[in-house]
């Protein structure tokens, strides 16, 4: 779809002419994902004037892809009539998230009107804590029987298929329900119609807990290269599905809470402009206290090397290369570990094979940068104790803050936290407080050592 504020402006110009054939044909046109983007951006008295102009089956998935607040927007407006059919056309899974965002109010006001199996569904899947495999799958997913054949299994297909949001991988049951294999589309395409489905089906399966971690189950998905995967409760039954579009929000959500975290704001729910003013000062200022105070420890450690001072004035004007340069070595090693963990390279039993690689890493890393600046400050400075106290300071700043970089996301994980709290700025602080003393002890040695 072309520019959407040239679109906006081209619809509001022809509801003011009255041309809504015109208006259908460009709605009808376009990809419900543009659709949805444009709706949001027009007037809230328009809303739902060009949503009503969308097709039944078309209003739906429209619907499903509209942000919350329009959402609302159009609930509070519709009639039972609409309510209904924007339900029944949903996905069972895009409807658990629409209650879930909706106030008390709307909530009551969907489920008031929506049939009572669809009901039933959205409170079952709302039982789910919240981040579990269970709170993220739908229940519409295509099963057959082992003693079906291909066309029995086709003739399910055809007569179901408008209600499944994935038919292409097929979940054998057995009467209990318990999940006893695959069969995908392809397969049964080319075989004979003849064929039993539990002769076809593929036993070797990859399957997830309801109480399992989302993020775990997304990771699984991309592992594996899987479109779906089967969701089974303790006894082994399944219950539903996760489709890779749902993998791809969890993907994406939880990125976005460890960028957050990482950048010490608390996670949030709503987009940057969809949050107000307090809410952000709320999510930012507590971490900033935190960091500010753990930083007044460089502050009480400087105090205490004045006489370092007053011998060599030229320290304090290289603190920050040195307190600057050691943050980018730890923060270096956390993104790379922290990676490595959220995509299953690197486990906690690989702590002692991460820690010898970062300490090989950092002492190449460290004499390097030593050597570079040693030449540069007895070139600028024409001091060799200055030179040697900036060499011996990087070298065993930068090893100690790549290990504080490995070790940390790893520390959080064994402890249960997210690892992304323990990246930039945190690690920063504590790289800062380290390499500051680290840099003023080896300093009043080599004051002490030239005047002995």
């Amino acid at each position: 779809m072309e520019d959407i504020k040239v679109v906006v402006e081209n619809l509001m110009e022809l509801l003011a002419e009255r041309k809504f054939a015109e208006i259908r044909k460009l709605l009808n046109d376009a990809n419900p994902v543009d659709v949805a983007t444009v709706l949001g951006e027009v007037p809230e008295e328009k809303l739902l004037i060009l949503y009503r102009m969308l097709p039944k089956g078309e209003a739906a998935d429209v619907f499903s892809e509209m942000d919350p607040e329009e959402q609302e927007t159009l609930i509070r407006a519709f009639n039972e009539r609409e309510i209904k059919e924007v339900i029944e056309e949903m996905y069972i899974d895009d409807a658990v998230d629409l209650v879930e965002e909706m106030p008390a109010v709307v909530v009551n006001k969907i489920l008031r009107h929506a049939e009572p199996e669809t009901r039933k569904q959205i409170n079952e899947l709302l039982k789910y804590p919240e981040d579990s495999a269970g709170s993220v799958m739908t229940t519409e997913y295509m099963s057959l029987k082992t003693d079906m054949t291909v066309a029995d299994a086709f003739e399910r297909i055809r007569r179901t298929a408008d209600e499944k949001e994935d038919i292409y991988t097929c979940y054998v049951i057995n009467p209990h329900r318990k999940l006893q294999g695959t069969v995908s589309l392809k397969d049964m395409f080319l075989t004979s119609k003849d064929t039993l489905i539990g002769d076809l089906m593929e036993t070797n399966l990859i399957s997830a807990n309801t109480l399992d971690d989302q993020e775990a189950v997304a990771m699984t998905m991309a592992k594996y290269d899987l479109n779906t995967i089967p969701i089974v409760d303790k006894e082994g039954r399944l219950v539903g599905i996760v489709t890779i579009d749902d993998a791809i929000d969890v993907i994406q959500e939880e990125n976005t809470e460890d960028f957050e975290k990482m950048a010490a704001v608390m996670p949030q729910d709503k987009s940057y402009f969809d949050t107000g003013v307090f809410q952000h000062v709320k999510n930012r200022l507590p971490w900033l206290l935190i960091l500010m105070i753990s930083s007044m420890l460089t502050g009480t450690i400087i105090e205490r090397y004045e006489i370092a001072f007053q011998t060599m004035p030229l320290l304090v004007a290289l603190m920050p290369m040195i307190t600057g340069t050691c943050g980018n070595c730890g923060t270096q090693s956390s993104t790379l570990i922290i990676r490595g963990m959220a995509l299953g390279e690197v486990r906690l039993s690989d702590y002692f094979k991460a820690v010898w690689k970062e300490i090989r890493v950092s002492i190449i890393v460290g004499i390097s940068l030593a050597i570079v600046n040693m030449i540069r400050i007895y070139l600028q400075y024409k001091d060799v104790k200055l030179a040697i106290v900036i060499a011996l300071t990087l070298i065993f700043c930068v090893v100690v803050a790549k290990l504080m970089g490995c070790s940390l996301p790893m520390l959080a994980k064994k402890l249960n936290l997210d690892p992304a709290i323990m990246a930039s700025p945190m690690l920063s602080t504590l790289v800062d407080v380290s390499s500051v003393w680290i840099y003023f002890q080896i300093a009043t040695i080599v004051i002490q050592k030239s005047t002995s």
